[in-house]
């Protein structure tokens, strides 16, 4: 069980005696640099205005979050459960690879 609300990951993984593999959020797959993917100065200015305004897509600082989990074949049960987080270095060397 994965959970998300675009924020940043939680450190509660774990696997629960019955074999489920849990986490309450495994972070955002995004631009960090934003308010929950939008563009800051946008969000900003409406929050302390209330001048309604479209919030643009960020772009800057992408990354993606989120976990693996390794499930027995047999049992269907999970036996390992790992947070993943990667940047935009990240991301670009695995691409190379």
């Amino acid at each position: 069980m994965l959970g998300t609300h675009t924020h940043v990951p939680t450190a509660d993984e774990q696997i629960f005696p019955g074999g489920t593999a849990y986490i309450s959020d495994v972070g955002m797959t995004g631009p960090y640099d934003s308010i929950l993917g939008r563009k800051i100065d946008r969000v900003l200015s409406t929050a302390v205005t209330f001048v309604p305004s479209s919030f643009d897509v960020a772009t800057h600082d992408p990354r993606l979050g989120g976990a693996i989990v390794e499930l027995d074949p047999v049992t269907g049960q999970a036996t390992s459960i790992r947070r993943i987080a990667l940047d935009e270095a990240a991301l670009a060397g695995m691409q190379q690879a």
